[in-house]
């Protein structure tokens, strides 16, 4: 089954980047690559965040955008908490961070990379009430795993911002949550 903006329900659906500025790294983006519009949460602590079993209070700034049908997102660290992006950036420094697929059955999707070797590293709940984790893969892949629940309400705003891409004529090109 595709989700409402091109991918498979179990496919890779973004790739994501930490950046140590995140509106520098979105006028990269317009200006070489020509990926816009950028939706940016300036500041945002996830909510029932745990980094590797432990609550976590890490603050970030994200901003999405989509080229094509594949999610481009960019992160921020805001403090030096720590987070699945701070050990990214103390192990290989700014830049490829993880890719995200989404999950249809989540428990189940989390339990299988575990029973594989591969620790949750974190898990939070987003603001469209879905659930994330970061599998920790880089023993076999360049980066963390992201499993993202699928829901409708995730499907609803992911779309949203594809659509934004699709029509985008390069105004407005940094836009926020909301």
């Amino acid at each position: 089954m595709l989700l409402s903006f091109g991918q498979p329900d179990s496919g890779i659906i973004q790739i994501a980047y930490v950046v140590s500025d995140i509106r520098q790294s979105i006028a990269y983006w317009l200006e070489l690559l020509n990926v816009g519009p950028w939706f940016l949460q300036e500041r945002w602590t996830p909510e029932e965040a745990e980094y590797r079993g432990q609550r976590s209070k890490a603050e970030v700034a994200a901003a999405l955008s989509f080229s094509g049908h594949t999610q481009i997102e960019l992160i921020q660290p805001l403090d030096n908490r720590p987070s699945v992006y701070r050990e990214v950036i103390e192990t290989n420094g700014y830049g490829f961070h993880h890719v995200a697929r989404s999950s249809v059955n989540y428990a189940k999707d989390v339990h299988q990379y575990v029973q594989k070797g591969h620790a949750l590293a974190f898990q939070a709940r987003v603001p469209t009430g879905s659930l994330v984790g970061y599998i920790d893969t880089r023993k076999v892949l360049p980066g963390f795993t992201e499993l993202i629940e699928q829901t409708q309400a995730n499907d609803r705003f992911f779309t949203g911002i594809y659509k934004a891409a699709l029509d985008w004529d390069g105004t407005d090109p940094i836009r926020h949550f909301g």
